[in-house]
């Protein structure tokens, strides 16, 4: 099973992580996944709960396992199956910005990234008091692909290109 690949960077006043993998299902049904809120913590280990709907212009509860906090992102550049957006904080103080990006493949499969970029002028005073995101991501990317593939494989068969399975 391929891992997903983990980057970070980091300068005075932004901080970035993101994560990368391949997974095996079409880019609908993981995007299906990415957009049930009231489903995310039955699959998304990452998660608690999530408040709202995650669509376009919305603003959404995120618990997170281990902490009381509440993030409050809100949902934008929304474009079904491919890319999403989630922003939360105060800028100029301090911003989170999630991306999601799903790109489909020929083969059927699609290439899933989430980015999330921290900036700010408050950074520097707290970057050493928020987590290593590098394992939370890993965790997220590997839910993300396990529940795709799993779904996927209870799919009922499509024709691809116009072309039947032979009975």
């Amino acid at each position: 099973m391929e891992e997903p690949k983990v980057t970070k960077a980091h300068g005075m006043f932004s901080m970035v992580c993101g994560v990368a993998i391949n997974i095996q299902a079409s880019a609908e049904n993981v995007w299906r996944l990415l957009t049930d809120a009231q489903d995310f913590p039955r699959w998304n280990s990452t998660v608690a709960s999530v408040e709202g709907q995650i669509r376009e212009g919305q603003q959404i509860r995120l618990h997170v396992p281990g902490t009381n906090r509440t993030f409050t992102p809100k949902i934008s550049g929304v474009v079904p199956c491919e890319r999403m957006t989630w922003t939360g904080g105060f800028a100029p103080m301090f911003k989170g910005v999630r991306t999601f990006q799903l790109s489909a493949r020929d083969d059927g499969s699609t290439d899933f990234a989430m980015e999330e970029r921290f900036s700010g002028l408050m950074l520097p005073l707290i970057k050493g008091s928020l987590p290593d995101f590098g394992p939370v991501f890993e965790r997220y990317a590997n839910d993300l692909k396990n529940e795709s593939e799993r779904s996927n494989a209870r799919a009922p068969f499509r024709s691809v290109g116009g072309v039947e399975p032979l009975a």
